[in-house]
């Protein structure tokens, strides 16, 4: 066993596990290397980062925290394969147990003998606890509130996670049960079907229908009103409760005869209910019909769960500076679009330049092959200004695939990661969806978010990020990697890649977008815009075709991302900026020795970045206070 200091020892024993060596100054690997410790990279006075490949296999930064973070993402593993529906009580309740004690544990350790890393994860790791504790309280209010419209989802839990348990089943029982769970079905559509009628009509409580002549007094029934947000929240539990409920009956049917013998009708016709329930609330109160793609129904969180999101990304402003940030930055685009409008040759009307940019499409089909032109010209781009350090391996292994249509209903621009998802007009779209395609896919548009999915954006980044602390994947967050690929666009307009007005045109219009994201999400999830104001917004002021906005709006708000997530391309790019005029503009490091150290650092928040980059430990009590953008006053 490798050294281990008596103090860190001591920390590792509050986790019940063996935490990484500490190396003491002078030691040496087993193979006569000498660690790298945490020694500064690129500061002034130190080795620039470049000085280590960044495919080098021997470069490492030691941090006391990585084996208790591995050993974290592992259990939480386990426990989501244990619970793994994600509404149900038991999930809840564990989890809310799970998170205490490693936060407990976490107060144990010796943070003060932590080298840098260290710290810096330390305080990763408790902002993650604590946020995801937050979350669970924020989430048992949301099913609160949906609860009286699944009062059935109980039962099937309680079902499922006895089987999960190998609790015996009583099948006459179990037949009960079932039987009960399609009763309450029925009687919840009827009372929501009651909330949908006018107040007057609605207002006194109806009768059911009693058995006849059992001398039972009939049952009321109270109207459910629901908001159509939390109905369509209710709409995706009941298809959560659809698929433990199966879990729990096919594990005994046809297996146990006598099961099968009690069971098999009662489940049949309460699935049956189920799915029908979860068609009559998407149809009747969220009011989505069957075969609708075009409707969009969100679910604000509100000013206090935004409020939590913040903290948790180490975003020190509240929702309201942030949209005036926004509405500043686009003030500001505004006057450069009308300078390339007046290049153009369309004055200051830059709607009308706009519109010519939109017209440069090339043929059906050439598409490809202008992405691979745009993605060599940022390639040689970033070699020419020593930007960042491209690995061969890198260059070599991104590819590029066509979106289908579907999937351009909630991406109509590009995607990117390992390989670029190219979206553009197909055979089976009507004429009008063509031309709208083609001309939100435009050489200008193109020419300045290529490189944002590939080189040096997010190709390159899913490269590093799978090389250099992927145990910090448990701290992955948007404000890193939107963040990262967005301030790459601001870098090259700053750098001159934009030479011709089409390109800074094309480049401003995705400046704007980004600018539209930040107050669009966050006005909606303060409850102060519609899915539809925002894609009037889009279309009105920042020059989007109209599909293409309501899918931007759709893919924002269908809950497959975070709140801030649309947010974060342009304040995580304001931020790395300001990191950059920190170390780079002040002579204390290259671009390409920040870049190369920011990439080797994996997904984090920004503030957590730059106490790496700056060498400065955090406190362990740290909470964020970084104002990257300078004071900014809410309108």
């Amino acid at each position: 066993m490798a050294f281990l200091p008596k103090k860190i020892a001591a920390a590792a024993l509050s986790f019940g596990i063996l935490l990484s060596p500490v190396v003491p100054a002078g030691s040496v690997w087993a193979d006569g290397r000498k660690p790298s410790g945490d020694a500064p990279r690129g500061i002034a006075g130190q080795p620039p980062a470049a000085d280590v490949p960044p495919n080098s296999a021997f470069d490492s930064y030691p941090s006391e925290m990585q084996p208790a973070l591995q050993r974290f993402e592992s259990d939480l593993r386990s426990l989501e394969r244990v619970y793994p529906t994600a509404i149900s009580a038991s999930r809840q309740a564990r989890l809310k147990e799970f998170y205490t004690e490693w936060l407990d544990s976490l107060g144990k350790v010796d943070f003060p003998s932590m080298g840098l890393e260290g710290k810096v994860d330390y305080v990763l790791f408790r902002n993650q606890l604590q946020y995801d504790l937050r979350s669970l309280d924020i989430q048992a209010k949301q099913y609160a509130e949906m609860e009286p419209l699944i009062p059935f989802a109980k039962i099937v839990f309680e079902l499922e996670d006895g089987r999960r348990r190998m609790v015996p089943v009583d099948a006459r029982h179990a037949a009960e049960l079932v039987t009960k769970v399609k009763k309450q079905i029925d009687d919840t559509r009827k009372a929501v079907s009651l909330g949908l009628k006018p107040e007057g009509e609605a207002g006194k409580a109806r009768e059911e229908k009693g058995p006849a002549n059992s001398g039972e007094k009939a049952a009321k029934i109270e109207p459910i009103r629901a908001q159509k947000n939390v109905a369509n929240r209710a709409v995706n539990a009941v298809t959560a409760l659809r698929k433990a409920f199966k879990s729990w009956y096919t594990f005994s049917d046809g297996y146990d005869p006598i099961f099968t013998w009690w069971v098999a009708e009662p489940y049949k016709a309460a699935d049956k209910a189920l799915e029908d329930y979860g068609v009559f609330l998407k149809e009747q109160v969220v009011g989505v019909k069957a075969g609708d793609k075009e409707t969009i129904v969100g679910d604000p969180i509100g000013r206090e769960a935004l409020l939590v999101e913040l903290a948790h990304e180490m975003i020190p402003y509240t929702p309201e500076e942030l949209i005036a940030l926004a509405q500043k930055e686009l003030a500001w685009c505004d006057a450069e679009m009308i300078k390339a409008s007046r290049d153009l040759g369309y004055g200051d009307d830059w709607h009308a330049a706009l519109e010519k940019v939109k017209t440069m499409t090339v043929d059906p089909g050439k598409q490809p092959e202008m992405i691979h032109k745009l993605a060599e010209e940022a390639i040689a781009f970033v070699d020419q200004h020593e930007y960042v350090t491209v690995p061969p391996l890198a260059r070599e292994d991104w590819g590029m695939f066509m979106m289908t249509p579907e999937r351009q209903l909630v991406a109509p621009f590009f995607l990117g990661g390992q390989d670029i998802l190219v979206s553009y007009p197909t055979d089976t779209m009507t004429e009008e969806q063509k031309m709208m395609s083609m001309r939100g896919n435009n050489y200008g548009f193109a020419h300045a978010t290529v490189f944002h999915e590939l080189i040096p954006g997010h190709h390159l980044q899913g490269f590093m990020l799978q090389r250099y602390k992927p145990y910090r994947e448990l701290f992955h967050t948007p404000f890193w990697m939107e963040g990262w690929a967005l301030y790459c666009e601001l870098m090259f307009w700053d750098m001159g890649f934009d030479k011709t007005p089409e390109e800074r045109i094309g480049a401003l219009f995705w400046r704007m977008h980004r600018c539209a994201r930040i107050i669009f999400s966050l006005s909606f999830h303060l409850g102060k815009m519609t899915p539809q104001e925002c894609i009037d917004f889009l279309v009105e002021r920042v020059g989007h075709e109209r599909d293409n906005a309501a899918a931007e709006v759709r893919r924002s708000f269908a809950g497959d991302y975070s709140p801030l997530y649309q947010a974060a391309y342009l304040l995580g790019g304001f931020q790395i900026r300001s990191l950059h005029r920190e170390l780079v503009e002040s002579g204390k490091m290259t671009d390409r020795a920040m870049h190369d150290a920011l990439l080797r650092e994996n997904s984090m928040p920004i503030e957590m970045v730059r106490a790496i980059l700056t060498r400065q430990p955090p406190e362990k009590d740290f909470k964020a206070s970084w104002k990257f953008y300078g004071d900014v006053a809410a309108q």
